[in-house]
């Protein structure tokens, strides 16, 4: 079985290799009902690069974002989210490559329970398997 790593405080599974999409600062619209519109990624949890390298994540990565836009209550403050979606296009181990319309991710918790109740549009199977609470709120796993 598979060792798993502590991060943030945080217990999951490791990270498989996902080819990376977003980095530092990009923009990404967020997925669930919590009242964000579009979120900042402003740091990856657990990446471990070469000095001045900019850090990067793909699907099923924590990271800390700022909400762009959105409600008044949670803008301009740092949440953590999972990202659910990526555009660019991944390969599985059984040789499907896959890619979605847009990035997307959801806010939760540091301990990762999702901070919404419901999940717009389709979810990877990788979040799934690596963030149990998230497959549980997502109404389309692909």
């Amino acid at each position: 079985m598979a060792k798993k790593t502590r991060a943030e405080g945080v217990l999951r599974p490791p990270r498989r290799r996902i080819t990376p999409a977003l980095q530092y600062g990009s923009l990404v619209k967020c997925a669930d009902n919590t009242g964000a519109t579009v979120l900042k990624i402003i740091g990856v949890l657990g990446y471990k690069g070469r000095l001045n390298r900019i850090p990067f994540c793909s699907v099923g990565d924590l990271v800390k974002v700022v909400v762009k836009e959105g409600r008044p209550e949670i803008r301009k403050q740092q949440h953590y989210a999972v990202i659910i979606r990526q555009r660019q296009p991944y390969r599985r181990p059984d040789g499907i490559r896959v890619a979605f319309e847009s990035n997307a991710a959801v806010l939760v918790t540091a301990d990762g329970k999702p901070k919404g109740t419901e999940i717009r549009g389709p979810v990877a199977k990788e979040v799934v398997e690596r963030w149990k609470h998230i497959g549980s709120i997502a109404k389309m796993v692909v």
